[in-house]
């Protein structure tokens, strides 16, 4: 006789005034399950005698007590909860969801659950609402501290979030992308939030791989209930299937999907589809890691923080898999480009672990880097200059270079060393890429002693309503980037090439080259001088007329700026300032421009940004501009600094220029 067997948790008890809601057995999760699988054979009798709160509760033993799984993402032994981490537990009870760092302090979203709040209509607070990022805090705070308030707080949550985010079926075919980071549906049901936030394939396949974690922290609760156990399997295996039907088309959203439900597959062998999950996921990797990887080692956004989000998506599926038994899935190929990865990660890394703010980059953490290094080291024991970062220098190798280029991807590293005294210029310029890159080919960031003098934009936000699309776009726009424009313009195309590289010689020299607007070219050629400062050459070329403009954003701090002389120096007290001067042959102006960086996500701090312009006509050929970037100690004592171009006009070929520091003079071209 069929049964419907119902274990109620609580009745009548009140949390965060909420009632606890029964529980019911699911019988869908023994058709998911394999229950031929080794150790099962109890479950199946139980199963097959229609005994299914007895099939429920040999399940839940067999998976608490069962061997060879490895998961390297928890270690039960040796559990640690940061003072953010209980304060997302804590809150949690309350309500109030860590749904993003952006946001602090976290929302409340109710007593009962409201799973569609949506308090600033920002599309990432949304999306990452349904994350549950506070799930495995609130697992970590039980496991330590043994109090059942969070287990059965997360239970209550966990069923709370099933029920009220169901996955409503004939949505699922008909998407269509609206940008790289969003994805809408057709049809009637286009605006759905239900699929749209809730079901995001980006987002299901965070709560897939989080679910794992979730079963170890909290399956000796007494909350966990043989019943709540097939609610969980149920909910487990429905999302690695949405994701299996419905994986993004390419970039970072693809290969998290891929990682995750590899992540499933070797997790929860026992469901029949596990090998289906397994080969998916590898296939994807082993194919997109050919695809979103530049042959020089970079990954396909051009942007650091979503570069080091790859490395540790490839890492993390190369880690499960050899915990597992699966290392040989992956070719030494493979192997081979995470390491080529890990290289371009350094070699974009200034001398205190920082990156710069290319495109949506926000600012490592030296100690989060440090991390990565350590992990990396592990897969890696015969890489030295891994060693040397995981270390601090106290173990391991530096490079046997200071200057790099990577010339498929754009980017160029010019430095005079690698510690903290040292000077590190790194240089944008490569070719068109995806929905994190932003339009702002040639710009740069000036790392001397400590200091980065010259920080990227940064992203700010990503998505959402006017208000936030607003600060989206300014961020974004060309012309808060250390490079060249025409009437303020976003530039049209990003497609640089290098034309010269050259280093190991006193003076080293860059010059790319952007087909930036129709009818206007951007060459800029920058010359390491001595390995102590720097000589940029900027030429816009061609019969387009307009303002033409080079722009720069200076770091927070005191800065004094001078447009009679062309000039803007820092005023720090450290004796480590700078001083910038632009000059010309063509009559140029300077102007003072609104200036903003952001270091992470909703966090904007205001800053000195300038620049220099010139009114070109069309039938001008080219308009140039010479900038002098020279490091000082006092900037009350600036030498005085002069700049003039040799040649008469634009060459395509040539460049000859003669610049003047104090008594010092330089000669400085190059013939291509």
């Amino acid at each position: 006789m069929k049964q419907i067997v119902k274990y109620i948790l609580i009745c009548f008890t009140i949390l965060g005034g909420v009632q606890i809601q029964a529980q019911e057995l699911n019988k869908e999760a023994f058709n998911l399950i394999n229950l031929d699988t080794k150790g099962l054979e109890e479950v199946k009798q139980f199963y097959n005698e229609g005994k299914y709160h007895e099939a429920a509760s040999a399940l839940l033993s067999y998976y608490k007590n069962r061997k060879g799984i490895v998961f390297p993402d928890i270690n039960l032994n040796n559990l640690k909860i940061s003072k953010s981490e209980q304060k997302m537990a804590d809150e949690a009870l309350e309500h109030k969801f860590f749904a993003h760092k952006g946001y602090q302090p976290s929302f409340f979203y109710g007593d009962d659950i409201d799973w569609t709040y949506w308090p600033v209509k920002d599309n990432e607070l949304r999306w990452q609402l349904h994350r549950q990022k506070w799930f495995i805090p609130m697992g970590k705070a039980y496991r330590i501290s043994g109090d059942e308030k969070y287990a059965k707080e997360w239970v209550f949550q966990y069923m709370d979030w099933i029920n009220k985010n169901p996955l409503k079926t004939g949505l699922t075919s008909k998407r269509k992308t609206i940008s790289s980071g969003e994805v809408e549906y057709d049809g009637d049901n286009v605006s759905d939030d239900n699929v749209r936030y809730a079901w995001r394939p980006l987002e299901v396949s965070n709560r897939l791989q989080d679910q794992a974690s979730e079963f170890l922290l909290f399956n000796t609760s007494k909350y966990f209930t043989p019943e709540f156990f097939t609610q969980f399997l149920v909910n487990v295996h429905r999302h690695a299937v949405h994701i299996i039907n419905n994986y993004s088309k390419q970039g970072n959203h693809l290969l998290f999907e891929a990682q995750r439900i590899l992540y499933a597959g070797i997790f929860f062998p026992e469901f029949k589809d596990a090998p289906t999950w397994r080969q998916s996921a590898i296939s994807i990797l082993n194919k997109e890691i050919q695809v979103q990887v530049y042959n020089d080692g970079m990954q396909f956004e051009l942007d650091p923080h979503y570069h080091l989000a790859t490395i540790n998506i490839f890492f993390k599926a190369l880690q499960m898999a050899d915990a597992n038994g699966y290392r040989n899935e992956f070719p030494q190929s493979f192997l081979d480009t995470i390491e080529n990865m890990i290289t371009v990660m350094y070699n974009l890394s200034f001398p205190d672990y920082s990156n710069p703010l290319f495109s949506d980059a926000k600012k490592n953490s030296k100690s989060e880097m440090i991390k990565n290094y350590k992990q990396w080291l592990k897969v890696f024991p015969n890489n030295e200059t891994i060693r040397y970062f995981a270390t601090e220098g106290k173990d391991g190798k530096l490079p046997d270079y200071t200057s790099k280029a990577f010339t498929t991807s754009g980017f160029f590293i010019f430095r005079n060393g690698w510690d903290m005294q040292s000077t590190s210029m790194i240089i944008k310029a490569g070719p068109p890429a995806f929905w994190h890159c932003q339009p702002d080919n040639g710009t740069f960031e000036l790392f001397i002693k400590g200091r980065n003098f010259f920080p990227d934009a940064g992203s700010y936000v990503y998505a959402g309503d006017d208000e936030v699309m607003k600060w989206r776009n300014w961020f974004r726009q060309t012309m808060v980037h250390k490079t060249l424009t025409l009437d303020n313009k976003t530039l049209e195309k990003t497609d640089s090439k290098c034309l010269l590289w050259k280093i190991n010689e006193p003076t080293e020299i860059l010059v790319t080259e952007n087909p930036s607007y129709e009818g206007l070219k951007h060459r800029r050629s920058i010359f390491f001088v001595d390995k102590k400062f720097f000589v940029i050459v900027d030429e816009a070329i061609g019969n387009a007329h307009g303002k033409v403009g080079i722009h720069y954003q200076m770091c927070e701090g005191d800065i004094t700026t001078d447009p009679k002389a062309l000039k803007a120096y820092t005023n720090f007290k450290d004796g480590n300032n700078i001083v910038l001067q632009a000059f010309s042959d063509m009559k140029p102006n300077m102007e003072e421009e609104e200036g903003w960086v952001s270091y992470e996500y909703r966090q904007k701090a205001k800053r000195e940004a300038f620049s220099f312009n010139i009114d070109k006509k069309s039938s001008d050929g080219y308009s140039r501009f010479i900038t002098v970037i020279l490091p000082v100690e006092n900037s009350k004592k600036i030498p005085a600094i002069d700049a003039k171009f040799e040649n008469k006009s634009f060459n395509e070929k040539s460049i000859g220029i003669t610049v003047k520091i104090g008594k010092d003079k330089y000669k400085l071209g190059y013939n291509l």
